[in-house]
């Protein structure tokens, strides 16, 4: 893998969208969930960021209660045609209120005009469902979706957190009605987070997706900070605030495969005289299906180390130990229709090479 440029830019699923091989995530940016940069330091990431050439920032209604949007409006006003900003609707806007949250139509409108509101922006470059519901339909999704592409307020929209099948659904209807369609999944992808390559990658690559990643150091697993000592007295909980280990902990983040995985990180980090998280990113940098991962971070040093893995060439040993650490098994029907007896009964003894359909 040769190094990369944050202005070497590709094209976002198959749309005509030139973004950044990696985007700048903004999570981070506010302090009111108890572990985010204050505005002087999240605006010393973002120059940076844009300074190198990167365009690409990720971003949502309900971050850090509405102050990751702002503090980007305000570092975005005087470079708004140069950035791609992405948000996302879904999650609940008001404590309480039933119709702040959710997929229908009336809050995927309302959320997008609050983001409007707090961006200081008269559009959305692209919108990503944040999370499937599992309440609303489809076409209402889709159609809400179209009619914000059409009224100037959204240029591009995506999916985020949603089965493959749902995705495949809305983007066949789409297509079907004449809708905009998606040309992005974002998704929680890493070296301890590889269940999406079984469904939801081949998905996004038939269906003309391009993929991009949250989490790509598992929430820090994977930058080698924790040891087998923190898993002790995990616990957890339904709530973003707190300390960064205990957002992981109440996600079941921090176990004993996701330490193993680590020291594999980081052995490999010290052959190549670099961080753990460097590593981990340059190995979803590699990946047969491109992925572009999204960066967030608490400081500015933070920042420029993760930037760091555009540099870095792993050989193919190291991806393959890397590969073996991580590997997950696969679940049905993939179990079934990889197994030997199938595969014999499918082509009958006949070696047949070739990329599969899609």
């Amino acid at each position: 893998m040769r190094a990369l440029g944050l202005d070497q830019y590709r094209f976002l699923g198959r749309s005509g969208l030139r973004v950044s091989p990696v985007a700048l995530g903004t999570m981070t940016f506010g302090t009111e969930w108890g572990w985010g940069a204050a505005e002087q330091e999240a605006r010393a990431q973002f120059d940076l960021y844009v300074d190198r050439g990167g365009n690409f920032i990720d971003t949502a209604v309900n971050y850090t209660g509405g102050s990751s949007e702002k503090l980007l409006g305000r570092f975005i006003k005087d470079k708004r045609e140069r950035v791609v900003v992405a948000t996302k609707c879904t999650m609940s806007r008001e404590e309480g209120n039933p119709n702040a949250g959710g997929n229908h139509r009336l809050n995927i409108i309302r959320s997008v005009e609050s983001s409007l509101r707090q961006l200081g922006t008269e559009w959305i470059d692209v919108l990503y469902l944040h999370s499937w519901d599992f309440t609303t339909g489809a076409e209402e999704v889709m159609r809400a979706l179209d009619d914000l592409v059409r009224s100037g307020k959204v240029v591009y929209v995506g999916a985020s957190n949603t089965p493959a099948w749902r995705v495949a659904q809305m983007q066949t209807l789409a297509e079907l009605r004449g809708w905009s369609p998606f040309i992005a999944l974002q998704v929680e992808y890493s070296l301890v987070e590889r269940t999406v390559e079984q469904d939801l990658l081949p998905m996004a690559d038939a269906n003309g997706l391009g993929v991009v990643a949250w989490s790509p150091l598992g929430g820090g697993l994977l930058s080698g900070k924790y040891s087998r000592a923190d898993l002790t007295g995990a616990k957890e909980s339904a709530t973003v605030t707190g300390s960064r280990r205990e957002v992981i902990e109440a996600m079941g983040g921090l176990t004993e495969r996701t330490l193993d995985i680590a020291d594999t990180v980081r052995d490999i980090a010290r052959e190549h005289d670099a961080s753990p998280s460097q590593v981990a990113l340059a190995w979803l940098l590699s990946r047969p299906v491109p992925a572009i991962p999204i960066l967030g971070a608490r400081t500015l040093d933070q920042l420029k180390s993760n930037l760091g893995a555009l540099d870095i060439a792993l050989s193919d040993d190291q991806l393959r130990r890397l590969d073996d650490a991580s590997a997950v098994a696969p679940t049905f029907p993939h179990r079934f229709i990889n197994g030997p007896m199938v595969q014999q009964l499918i082509f009958g003894g006949a070696k047949v090479t070739g990329r599969h359909a899609r």
